[in-house]
């Protein structure tokens, strides 16, 4: 019988738990405020609204965004609008005609949306200035 490995050797050598995406923050300065933009023009749903922690995504699917609103006074904590760094994926087949829905629900786009070789993209902005991506899904 070969000698059993330890713990620390099969750490090396199975594969490591997967983790699963659950949440981003994306701080907003009214948390409430946010959640009506989010659900209202976004189209998103509310996963989860529990005192201060609030998530919107869609239901049955990984991945949300908590709207993290700071609390106190630290300076870390201040709203630094611009480019967050989320893609959010806008399903249908007629991206162009998705964007119009949501300019007509009071979406603000910065960029877009536009052709490039590569794909079609857009750029819109919550209430806070935080900068979102938008692509076709698929």
């Amino acid at each position: 019988m070969p000698p059993r490995k330890s713990a620390e050797e099969k750490s090396k050598t199975e594969r490591p738990p997967q983790p699963r995406f659950a949440s981003v923050a994306v701080v907003v300065s009214d948390a409430h405020r946010a959640l009506d933009w989010y659900t209202q023009r976004l189209g998103l749903e509310v996963i989860a609204h529990e005192e201060h922690w609030i998530t919107v995504g869609r239901k049955g699917q990984s991945g949300a965004l908590h709207l993290c609103q700071p609390t106190g006074d630290d300076p870390a904590s201040e709203l630094e609008p611009g480019n967050s760094g989320i893609l959010l994926l806008l399903p249908g087949k007629d991206f162009e005609g998705g964007c119009a829905a949501l300019k007509a629900r009071g979406v603000e786009f910065t960029e877009g949306p536009t052709k490039a070789e590569w794909g079609s993209y857009a750029t819109i902005r919550d209430l806070d200035g935080n900068e979102i991506s938008l692509m076709p899904e698929g």
